[in-house]
């Protein structure tokens, strides 16, 4: 896993979008979620696939744009 990756952890908090900035506008609806990193700390992001509740493991797949995308484990 590169330096940079955030690696895994659990579904915080999380939201739908469905009226997005403009620059995301295409992509609504689309789900948010903060994740509570196991190595540390919360980062907010993107989540691709199914959609994920509070509780649920995730991993960090990529930066996009300069956003990290999660997946459900």
């Amino acid at each position: 896993m590169p330096e940079d990756s955030p690696g895994a952890g659990a579904i915080y908090t999380e939201t739908v979008v469905w009226s997005a900035p403009e620059a995301y506008v295409n992509d609504a609806p689309y789900q948010l979620a903060i994740v509570a990193l196991d190595e540390g700390g919360r980062l907010t992001g993107r989540i691709l696939g199914d959609r994920v509740r509070i509780g649920d493991h995730v991993d960090f797949v990529e930066h996009c744009g300069g956003v990290p995308y999660f997946r459900k484990s």
